[in-house]
C-alpha cells in the first residue's frame, strides 16, 4: 500500500489534499475502507446483518487487480496488447466479473432485508453500476 507523507495533525482540508495524491485505483480503495468504517460506526443503529453486508458490498476489487486490469484495458484501447497481455486480460476480467457478480449478490440480500428493491438499494448507498469495457 502505498504512503501519503502528512503532517501529524491534519484540518479535512489537509487530508482531503493528502488523498488527493493517491492515483484512482488507491483512491477507490480509500473510499471503499471510508465507507467501511462509517458502517462500523453506525453499527449500534443497524442489525449485525447488515453491517457484515455492508462492508462486503464496499470492500472493492483488491487494488493490485484493479491497476493491472486497467493498464491492460488502456493498452487494447491504444491497440498495443500482446497476445500474452491478452491472455492476462481475459483472466483479470473473469475474476474482476466474480467480484463484482459477488458484489451483486451482497446487495440483493441487503434488499432483501430492507425490502426494497435491487436499484432503490443502489440509489440509496450511492451505487452505480460498474462501467462495462
Amino acid at each position: 500500500m502505498p504512503t501519503v507523507q502528512v503532517e501529524a495533525q491534519l484540518s479535512s482540508d489537509e487530508l482531503l489534499e493528502a488523498v488527493g495524491q493517491l492515483s484512482l485505483s488507491e483512491l477507490e480503495q480509500f473510499v471503499h475502507r471510508v465507507i467501511a468504517l462509517q458502517a462500523r460506526r453506525k453499527a449500534p443503529s443497524l442489525p449485525q446483518a447488515e453491517v457484515e453486508l455492508l462492508l462486503r458490498i464496499n470492500r472493492g476489487i483488491p487494488p493490485d487487480i484493479q491497476e493491472r486490469y486497467d493498464e491492460l484495458i488502456a493498452k487494447r484501447r491504444a491497440e498495443t496488447l500482446t497476445p500474452d497481455e491478452y491472455s492476462e486480460l481475459l483472466r483479470l476480467g473473469d475474476e474482476v466479473e466474480k467480484l463484482e457478480a459477488r458484489r451483486v449478490e451482497y446487495l440483493a440480500e441487503l434488499a432483501r432485508l430492507r425490502k426494497t428493491s435491487l436499484t432503490a438499494l443502489m440509489e440509496d448507498l450511492g451505487i452505480s453500476a460498474p462501467p462495462h469495457d
